[in-house]
């Protein structure tokens, strides 16, 4: 027997108003109807696509995520885990110490030569990784994509990730409700080049642009490093101390900036959005230091791509590309809905 799931596959953010007073969600649910709900930060068209409930054999599924020891592939890796137990597969999970290319691309040669069935992999970078990807998929490895993605992804049997675009608005949104008179507002982000943090900075300067009440001062690149991110943080308030909004791209990105912001004095006048949920920023979020928070759903896409991986090795028909939701959590919200956004530290 098959069971149904539903997917979000385009979602539009439109008008996005938060209720930052309350959770805000727009996630993929299960349903045999094929309907998804419409939370009030996005409106979502949702299709209905097949899943196994049981793999035809026990297949081996490698686990490659961007960065080792990072709450958000944690939290993906308990997803993928635990889908792959209810399956009958086995899941493997290895990820290099930093978010780069040069030290993801031995492990993948490592992985690749192991043969897995197939591969769940979070690119480093879209051209870096680009080639190795395809030399894995051409050596019969099925290979789906989770979070980031490659240039060219056509090699990959499915393309898993939350609505970056989408996010990064509703963190201007965020600011916005936050600091209504404006001001000046800035991007922290971790790389060029990285699939998903260019999205959500993307969505965050296009949302910008709209607002005559707001200047954007630019974006600075962290390298993933908290540390940096503070630094940076110091450096632009002391070019520009009228700053009024950070929206941090990543779970580092938003605990650096955090770190910054704080050593400044300024967290009565910054207002911070960081995108992800690890321990870290719900602290943050307890203490005031942190705003809100844009939580994604790494775990729904751990296990889709289990999912996807198993249609694919059976010979299904896969879902090209899907979008998950994400989680808007705010002070008030952190003992109900919110809190259970939360990213884990371990499974």
């Amino acid at each position: 027997m098959n069971r149904k799931r539903a997917m979000v596959v385009a979602g539009t953010l439109g008008a996005v108003v938060l209720a930052l007073s309350s959770c805000t969600s727009s996630k993929p649910e299960s349903s045999d109807s094929g309907e998804a709900s419409n939370g009030n930060a996005q409106e979502a068209a949702a299709t209905t696509v097949t899943a196994p409930s049981k793999a035809s054999k026990e297949y081996n599924i490698a686990f490659l995520q961007g960065v080792s020891g990072d709450q958000f592939y944690i939290t993906m890796q308990c997803g993928a885990q635990d889908e792959a137990a209810k399956l009958g597969v086995k899941v493997t999970t290895q990820g290099p110490q930093k978010f780069d290319p040069t030290l993801q691309k031995p492990i993948l040669d490592s992985i690749v030569a192991s043969r897995p069935d197939a591969l769940l992999v979070a690119p480093t970078d879209v051209a870096a990784m680009q080639q190795p990807l395809q030399q894995a998929a051409a050596a019969g490895i099925k290979v789906v994509l989770v979070d980031t993605t490659t240039n060219d992804p056509s090699y990959a049997v499915s393309e898993i990730a939350s609505d970056n675009e989408g996010g990064g608005r509703a963190a201007f949104e965020a600011i916005k409700k936050l600091r209504p008179e404006g001001g000046k507002v800035m991007v922290m982000n971790i790389d060029p080049g990285v699939s998903t943090t260019d999205a959500r900075a993307k969505g965050f300067e296009e949302a910008v642009k709209g607002d005559s009440k707001f200047t954007y001062v630019g974006v600075q690149y962290s390298h993933n490093d908290p540390a940096t991110a503070a630094q940076l943080i110091g450096a632009q308030l002391q070019k520009d101390p009228d700053l009024v909004g950070v929206f941090a791209t990543n779970l580092f990105s938003a605990e650096g900036s955090a770190t910054g912001v704080r050593q400044a004095g300024k967290s009565g006048q910054v207002q911070v959005v960081g995108f992800d949920a690890g321990p870290n920023q719900m602290q943050a979020l307890r203490e005031g230091t942190v705003q809100a928070l844009v939580a994604q759903d790494p775990g729904l896409i751990g296990k889709f791509g289990v999912d996807e991986a198993v249609t694919a090795l059976d010979g299904g028909q896969n879902t090209k590309k899907v979008q998950t939701g994400f989680t808007i959590i705010t002070k008030e919200n952190l003992d109900g809905e919110g809190g259970a956004a939360a990213y884990k530290s371990d499974c």
